[in-house]
Formats: structure tokens, sequence, C-alpha cells
């Protein structure tokens, strides 16, 4: 400095610091978190959205649990990887559909994925008892199925309402219950209604009887095990009450 006067370079250096702190702010779309944070937005919405556009016309041929269960097994164990058989909806006894909606969702045809009524309930009760219960309803056990993994965590119920949120906005309630019914594990290595009903009736789901179906149904909440002679006279009381629901609810044409 001469004189008392700034040289050139604290000028430059004063008018940046000035500029930093008071001149204009470069606009939010400019910075380099809003463009990360944007690509990541748009990128989250096409892995997602795009398979549930695709599986609106087309079969899923396989899902995360099916692969799961493959990589928990032993070698000395044959379990499927991939969907076989499909059915579409109006080949699957209509029995079948009426035993599986009076037992897991009641009000499917009513609500828009979400009941919140048996969400309150399945949280009080869980709150004031040694009972746990939940309220998933069929769209969104689809939705777990199809896109998720079956491990209860908060990451996985928030991802289970967006996804349940995307098929009820682009799948038909048709739509829904077929791939429902096609691709949830009914037994130990048993995924969709054609392969359960060839196992455990010998014939196809197309022929299910009220009381097959009712069976089936009641087996849902644990397949696995409840599927096993063991837990025979449990599931039994459920079927009871399944077919005893199945004669009251009333359902639209399918």
């Amino acid at each position: 400095m001469s004189g008392g006067r700034p040289s050139v370079r604290e000028s430059a250096l004063y008018f940046m610091w000035w500029q930093k702190k008071y001149g204009p702010k470069k606009p939010i779309y400019r910075r380099w978190w809003f463009k990360w944070g944007f690509g990541f937005v748009l990128f989250f919405l096409v892995i997602t959205i795009l398979p549930v556009m695709l599986y609106s016309v087309i079969n899923p041929p396989s899902t995360p649990l099916m692969w799961i269960r493959w990589m928990e097994s032993d070698s000395a164990k044959h379990y499927p990887l991939f969907i076989k058989d499909w059915r579409r909806l109006n080949t699957i006894s209509p029995r079948l559909m009426r035993a599986v909606i009076s037992a897991e969702d009641q009000k499917f045809f009513m609500h828009n994925g979400f009941d919140w009524e048996a969400a309150a309930n399945a949280l009080e009760v869980n709150l004031t008892t040694n009972r746990k219960i939940g309220a998933s309803t069929i769209s969104m056990q689809t939705a777990r199925n199809v896109f998720l993994w079956q491990k209860r965590n908060w990451l996985r119920k928030g991802l289970e309402a967006y996804f349940t949120f995307l098929i009820e906005a682009l799948w038909s309630k048709e739509r829904i219950l077929e791939v429902y019914l096609n691709v949830i594990e009914w037994g130990d290595g048993v995924f969709g209604c054609e392969h359960a009903s060839q196992k455990y009736f010998h014939h196809s789901a197309r022929w299910i009887t009220k009381i097959e179906a009712a069976w089936m149904a009641a087996i849902l909440p644990n397949p696995r095990a409840w599927s096993k002679d063991k837990y025979r006279f449990r599931v039994q009381k459920r079927q009871t009450r399944i077919l005893l629901s199945m004669r009251k609810m009333k359902l639209p044409a399918i």
C-alpha cells in the first residue's frame, strides 16, 4: 500500500469478498446441492415408476422374496426363482378371490390402498395388549411382494406406502388382485395360486372349491408354518370363520 491507498490486489480481494457477502446470490437451481438433489429425485422416480407402469401390462417374472428364499435355502432344497403358470384373473376361481378378500382385506374395492380405520385399530391393539396385529391391505401386500423385501423397518414401510400409492394410481383393482394372487407365498417354496392349488389339491386354481379356497386364505398370515399338518386345528378355526364371512360379503362383479 502506498500513500494510504489500497493496492490493486487488495482492492480485488475486497471486491471478491463484498460480492460473495453482499452481491447477487446464485439462483437455487444453479447451486450444486440443488442439481444433485434434483438428479437423485429424478433418478428415483424413473427407477420406481417405470417398473410399476410396465407391470400394469406385463406380468412380473419374479419377486424379491423368491430370490431371498432361494438364497436362504440349503442345496438340498429346490425353490423356484421365477413365477410359472401365471393365471389371468378370469381363469382363477371366484371362490378363491372371495375367500382371500374376506380374510385379508374386506374393504379392498372401497379404499385407495390404505385402510385407515384398520390401521388405527391395529395401533390401539398393539399399544394396549400383548397381541401384535397388522393392517396391511391387499394393495400394500402386493406392493411389498413385487417390489420390496419382507423384513419390517421404517424404510420398508415408507417405500411400501409409496409403491402402494403408485399401483393404486396406475393399476386397476382387478390388476392388483391378479398380481397378488399370482405372486404371494403360499407355503415353503410355493408361490402363486396355481402352484399352491396343484401342490395341495392336485388341480388347477380354476377349479378351487369353497372349502379349499377358505383353507388357502386361512394359511396366508404364516403360510410356511400353517400349511403344515401340526397347525391344522388353528387353520380349521380360521377357515370356518372365513367361510362364514364369505357368505355375508358382497363383492362387485369382477
